[in-house]
């Protein structure tokens, strides 16, 4: 087929409302081989009528490894429309992939987006039946901010406090595994080091660092690695503006010393939004670990 997105249209930018991702998504063309169903409401907190999109294998009757994809945008932008082409050449690669709506900042700040977030995971268990999924190989993606709540996911899973109300409470959201791009893992730390963190992180986080530290630590992934944590792969460019690339040392270090697998894919030079072979490079990346992390029951 011909690719109507490339890989650099992924990732949106974290502490920035970026054009890419305030503008609606043209529709990609979708594969033969491929089922496409957007517009999925999967849960409906204070009447917001949340919805996913879903692309999965046409043919098989797996049940097929599941990835979640959440997009970017500073926590107050960004549609979930901008990860619709990888989840299309995810179900190519035999996946069901999901990319949801979530709510934005600052009119719903933390923690709802990451209620909405293992809602999302949850509906996928609850509907697992239904769309030929494997409730035990759900794994996770998303770049920037999405980087972010996937990777909180990934650390948060056995955390009853961030489950929310969103629907099928009988229901895990925990995850096998997950692919942070360029999201940050320590709000405390990031003051200074992104170029308009201090606009957008009290907008999520109910004050600045002065105001409200207490939330910028339970909002940060890095305080709740613990041994039970997912196997994490975290992609991040050297030059980052906005999120740097430090955030992610830090994050598979102490992955690591928990031991939890972690690791790192450094881009030399790269900033916040990866393009052409960067773009290229981290795509192949995350399908790899992907495979070997979901293709193989356990």
């Amino acid at each position: 087929m011909t690719r109507l997105f490339t890989a650099s249209s992924l990732f949106l930018g974290l502490f920035t409302a970026s054009p890419h991702g305030a503008l609606a998504q043209k529709t990609p063309e979708v594969p033969e081989s491929v089922t496409f169903e957007p517009g999925i409401e999967y849960t409906n907190p204070d009447n917001q009528h949340l919805k996913l999109d879903l692309a999965r294998p046409r043919i098989g009757n797996g049940p097929f490894p599941a990835i979640l994809c959440i997009h970017g945008g500073g926590f107050r932008a960004g549609t979930r429309e901008g990860y619709d082409g990888l989840c299309l050449r995810l179900a190519e690669q035999g996946y069901v992939a999901v990319t949801i709506t979530y709510r934005l900042a600052p009119k719903y700040p933390f923690p709802a987006a990451i209620h909405d977030t293992k809602a999302a995971v949850r509906w996928l268990r609850a509907n697992a039946a239904k769309y030929k999924v494997d409730p035990e190989r759900i794994g996770v993606t998303g770049g920037s901010a999405g980087g972010h709540l996937a990777q909180f996911l990934a650390v948060t899973g056995d955390v009853k406090e961030f489950e929310g109300d969103g629907g099928n409470p009988g229901q895990s959201s925990k995850v096998a595994c997950v692919v942070n791009v360029y999201g940050p893992s320590d709000f405390t730390k990031s003051y200074g080091k992104s170029v308009d963190a201090a606009e957008v992180l009290p907008l999520f986080l109910g004050g600045n660092l002065e105001k409200a530290r207490p939330l910028h630590i339970r909002a940060s992934p890095l305080y709740w690695v613990t041994p039970n944590a997912a196997p994490t792969l975290c992609i991040h460019g050297t030059d980052d503006k906005y999120v740097a690339h430090e955030q992610a040392v830090w994050m598979v270090d102490k992955l690591k010393a928990a031991n939890v697998e972690a690791e790192l894919l450094t881009l030399e030079g790269a900033g916040h939004g990866f393009k052409g072979k960067d773009a290229e490079t981290a795509e192949t990346a995350l399908i790899a670990f992907f495979d070997s992390h979901l293709k193989t029951k356990k």
